[in-house]
């Protein structure tokens, strides 16, 4: 009650309330100090000692409160009050007690020297009360409300270092926040049995289905920042099959003074449970290359290039150009780079790579050292439907900039290519394999310029990924669809892939196709249940998971490496080098020229003609997929 009177009051009355009480509080502290000091009889007290009290009061009343202003002991948040205030309050009254004998000295003012220690007690006592009271009254109403409320959530925390202690101490003194912390989990035996702010630490992982059922636990928040991603995964799948919400802290950044609030906490996110670390490359070999140059990303806007061009600010290019033929992803790239890298020489470009003009146009003006070519339609089963557009943009789009980096002076060209190209089951992941087959081919015709391929699995996040799919299903109460119970793939993280392109345009001599040993695969049924637990809801019975059948050209099991094209091993011992395949240069051009025409005509034999130049691809009807 007292506090919700004061959250009315504005600032200028709550101050002058504080005021009129340190005042009182400071003439209290002198006189109780003395009363103290004579066995609390005020008729013992010598006049001299009463007279000299009297005669500074008002000294040590103007220099005390000077003091508390100094201090910003009314300017500070009392309802968020911490250490911090504490040590302010401590030091105040502590120097006030030091000007008071200062004061006293020079004035020739004569009192026990046990007035000043007595003083000292009470003035503290009397301003932490006034201050740490408010605070007090909010816990205590908050841990009131929260323990009888029946809406308020049952939390369990995992972590018992200093950011569990900052999110315990946010949930208590907020009374907007529903959580209410029962147990802490921690994996230090020395912990155990101890408490955070009252809150038990109940046990380590393996109590974790144990504490849930004990306490009734709705949500779990996982406040250990820097979470390695083995112990993390861990961590994950005993959670995912409680039934709880679950949450968790980003980064150590968040710690840093106290930041640790509920609003930093984010959904848990399925690439949590990949279980393995981050691809780490040679920041030095990146930035060796990438510094100084001017660098040309292709499909700049999409999720892939849009990152690269991040991660190519972040090395000091001499200038960044940007090509896109979508304009709203990349003017918000635009807008982002603007904010983020404001000393960034780069150009935003928008065009198609499959206009010829235009591309050597871009060439002609900027002379880019460095390109990196993203841009590519990538959606199977669209492009099983549009076949002729995925050869005209994927296979002639990287043919028009190809050339024009090996016809203007480029260094390195750097194609993102897909594990799709691998014994290809649709006219996508044939497209790119050609793709790969164009960089071969111009590397061995333009020596002056290393072509290389980087080829990855599915990248999580990604535009058109499944993972945004699942979530949008979830959030619609579902059902989930998957298209078959045992289809399997890679996956990787965009910061992950964009890492891979940079390191092997570092690696690049010419003519490899660079994979990334993405670890173990991931069953998507597996997928989309984890995704559906880690929301809080039981698969198949809160939200439906329906069966819909393999998609046009999609095929079970993706491969990361033709066989024949075998292994070697880099620097980077998650990454690999494919040596590239001979076939004749001059029968592919010519097939290739017969491509173009036919792609241009839109004939309907386009499956067959990719066939004849990628022997691998199995071409798979529209019928025998549905069966």
């Amino acid at each position: 009650m007292v506090s919700k009177v004061l959250r009315k009051l504005s600032k200028p009355v709550r101050r002058a309330i504080f005021l009129i009480y340190d005042i009182m509080a400071i003439l209290f502290s002198m006189y109780m100090a003395i009363i103290t000091r004579f066995e609390f009889n005020f008729h013992n007290v010598e006049e001299g000692i009463k007279w000299a009290i009297h005669e500074y009061s008002w000294i040590n009343l103007i220099t005390t409160l000077v003091l508390f202003v100094l201090f910003k002991l009314y300017s500070s948040l009392w309802q968020y009050a911490s250490v911090q205030e504490l040590i302010s309050v401590v030091l105040a009254c502590g120097l006030s007690t030091l000007l008071q004998i200062a004061g006293l000295t020079m004035l020739q003012l004569n009192v026990p020297r046990s007035f000043h220690v007595l003083y000292f007690f009470y003035l503290t006592m009397l301003i932490a009360l006034s201050r740490f009271s408010y605070r007090g009254l909010r816990v205590i109403r908050n841990n009131f409300q929260g323990d009888f409320n029946k809406a308020s959530i049952p939390t369990m925390v995992i972590g018992g270092g200093d950011s569990a202690n900052y999110l315990i101490k946010d949930i208590k003194a907020s009374r907007l926040i529903k959580n209410r912390v029962k147990c802490v989990i921690d994996a230090d035996p020395r912990k155990i049995g101890n408490s955070i702010l009252g809150v038990p630490i109940v046990g380590n992982d393996t109590k974790i289905p144990w504490a849930v059922e004990k306490y009734k636990i709705q949500e779990i928040f996982i406040a250990i920042p820097n979470l390695p991603p083995s112990r993390r995964k861990a961590i994950l799948d005993i959670c995912k099959n409680t039934g709880c919400k679950l949450r968790i802290l980003p980064s150590m950044a968040q710690i840093i003074n106290e930041r640790v609030k509920v609003s930093a906490l984010r959904d848990v996110e399925i690439v949590d449970l990949l279980g393995r670390d981050q691809v780490r490359v040679d920041i030095d070999e990146v930035a060796g290359y990438i510094q100084d140059r001017v660098v040309m990303v292709t499909g700049g806007g999409g999720s892939i290039g849009s990152e690269l061009c991040r991660q190519i600010a972040a090395h000091n290019p001499k200038k960044l150009i940007i090509f896109d033929i979508y304009e709203n992803t990349t003017y918000n790239l635009q807008l982002e780079l603007k904010k983020d890298y404001p000393n960034l020489d780069f150009e935003t470009l928008i065009g198609s790579v499959r206009n010829t003009n235009r591309v050597n146009s871009i060439f002609l003006q900027y002379k880019p050292e460095i390109v990196f070519h993203a841009a590519a339609h990538k959606h199977v089963p669209l492009m099983e439907d549009s076949p002729n557009e995925a050869i005209k943009n994927n296979v002639f789009g990287t043919y028009n900039v190809a050339k024009a980096a090996a016809m203007y002076g480029a260094k390195k060209m750097v194609l993102i290519s897909t594990d799709k190209a691998v014994n290809p089951t649709n006219i996508m992941g044939a497209s790119k394999r050609i793709c790969e087959m164009v960089i071969q081919a111009m590397e061995r015709e333009y020596p002056d310029t290393s072509f290389v391929a980087v080829r990855f699995g599915n990248v999580l996040g990604s535009n058109g990924s499944v993972i945004p799919l699942f979530k949008k299903q979830i959030a619609e109460g579902g059902p989930v669809t998957v298209t078959d119970k045992n289809i399997i793939r890679y996956f990787m993280t965009i910061p992950e892939a964009v890492s891979l392109v940079l390191q092997a345009g570092a690696f690049a001599k010419g003519g490899e196709i660079f994979v990334l040993d993405m670890g173990e695969p991931v069953r998507i049924d597996d997928l989309a249940r984890n995704l559906i637990k880690l929301s809080g809801y039981e698969p198949d019975v809160d939200i439906q998971i329906v069966y819909t059948g393999l998609r046009p050209g999609e095929k079970l099991y993706e491969e990361c490496l033709k066989a024949e094209e075998g292994l070697e091993k880099t620097k980077n011992n998650l990454i690999f080098i494919g040596k590239p395949l001979d076939f004749d240069e001059k029968k592919f051009f010519k097939a290739l020229h017969e491509l173009h025409d036919a792609a241009a005509e839109e004939t309907t034999d386009m499956r067959q003609l990719v066939k004849t130049i990628v022997p691998s691809y199995t071409i798979k009807e529209n019928a025998e997929l549905a069966e």
